[in-house]
């Protein structure tokens, strides 16, 4: 697994799992991608991450949220 510059999660970016917004993308060979929420990111993120070509974790703006 690698850590790229990817595009940013947007409002528009849905989990695959709840439709809540994505703060989470796995981007797996031959172009697949899944987004999640920060609760499915957790609850599937280990073994995502063993066959993930690339995460893209933006949960830390859930934080700058809380805060704002």
């Amino acid at each position: 697994m690698t850590t790229a510059t990817a595009r940013a999660l947007n409002n528009q970016d849905r989990c695959d799992r709840c439709q809540a917004q994505a703060y989470v993308r796995f981007e797996l060979e031959k172009g697949l991608e899944l987004l999640f929420c920060n609760h499915h990111a957790v609850q599937h993120g280990e073994k995502l991450k063993a066959i993930a070509v690339n995460v893209t974790d933006e949960t830390h703006r859930l934080t700058e949220i809380a805060k704002a």
